[in-house]
């Protein structure tokens, strides 16, 4: 069975063109990474929990940020390793130095026996659709090119 996670895209206006707030992975093994790296928050579901309700929590718990309704959904995208990612988008503003997020604990280096801390997110950053779509996980790139659609039949209400 595919795993599911959930997770909120938090974007802005600025001057005519959108930005999102992409995150990057915490921990040594991403340290180094760049390029296809970044993702929306988002994480995985609990056994019947209401997907928007993960979503929230886990975009809380990357970034420290509460997000708020309204909440655009968005149609859900099946990463690389077959992850279901469900997602919705909001707009807010944040600084992204200022991001706050929850860590984890694995064994490091390899093979040590020494176990270590590391935040689920190490930073987060305000990018530009065109650039978004270069940092951002290949599989999440729909997830982006969706909500720029729907914000500009929006607008055109």
């Amino acid at each position: 069975m595919f795993k599911v996670s959930a997770g909120l895209i938090m974007y802005r206006r600025v001057g005519d063109g959108l930005q999102v707030l992409l995150v990057h992975p915490g921990g040594p093994l991403w340290r180094n990474k760049d390029a296809g790296a970044w993702s929306i928050p988002k994480g995985e579901t609990r056994e019947g929990e209401d997907l928007l309700a993960a979503a929230k929590r886990e975009f809380h718990e990357e970034t420290g940020i509460t997000p708020t309704e309204p909440f655009i959904a968005l149609t859900p995208i099946r990463q690389k390793s077959g992850k279901i990612v469900h997602a919705w988008a909001f707009e807010g503003d944040c600084d992204p130095a200022r991001i706050v997020s929850s860590s984890f604990s694995m064994v490091w280096p390899p093979r040590s026996g020494q176990k270590m801390e590391f935040p689920e997110v190490d930073r987060a950053e305000w990018c530009s659709l065109s650039v978004a779509e270069k940092k951002i996980n290949p599989a999440q790139v729909p997830l982006l090119e969706e909500l720029k659609l729907k914000l500009t039949d929006m607008a055109r209400l």
